[in-house]
């Protein structure tokens, strides 16, 4: 691949628009909301407990219900996760992370859309549906049953 002015302005043109996306206010309430759960002792420590009784629950679900411990490890994991659902630092990253999906797949949509209304993009929200008759995430060109 030979590097043309017209790649090279494409290049430039892009970090540009990683640039702008970086500094964006939806990047920086990303940023803020990540380190307020990185820095909380409490946040941090129902996420290791999360981390651990979902190792457990990997393991029992091996067995399924021929495990020992298997309802308990159930009802451990639930309550672990409701907790952690809970926590207002991790409900605020999880606010914060879905916004900045949703900017970067508007931003993949309207390339991708420039380009060709048939390029499809695997933004994984139902707001991207183009109405083909296909997610917009299999990619493969109609292995997944789609009309592409």
């Amino acid at each position: 691949m030979l590097a043309t002015t017209e790649r090279v302005r494409l290049l430039e043109t892009a970090e540009s628009l990683a640039k702008m996306i970086s500094q964006s206010e939806v990047a920086e309430q990303y940023r803020i909301c990540k380190y307020k759960l990185k820095n909380n002792k409490e946040s941090q420590r129902k996420i290791q407990k999360f981390v651990r009784l979902k190792d457990q629950y990997e393991d029992a679900k091996r067995f399924g219900k021929y495990h020992p411990d298997y309802k308990k490890i159930m009802v451990q994991v639930r309550k672990a996760k409701r907790e952690l659902d809970l926590d207002p630092f991790v409900a605020e990253f999880r606010l914060a992370e879905n916004d900045l999906q949703s900017l970067l797949d508007m931003v993949s949509v309207h390339l991708a859309g420039a380009v060709s209304p048939q390029i499809k993009v695997p933004a994984g929200n139902p707001f991207f549906d183009t109405g083909t008759g296909c997610s917009g995430g299999c990619g493969t060109g109609g292995s997944c049953g789609c009309s592409a």
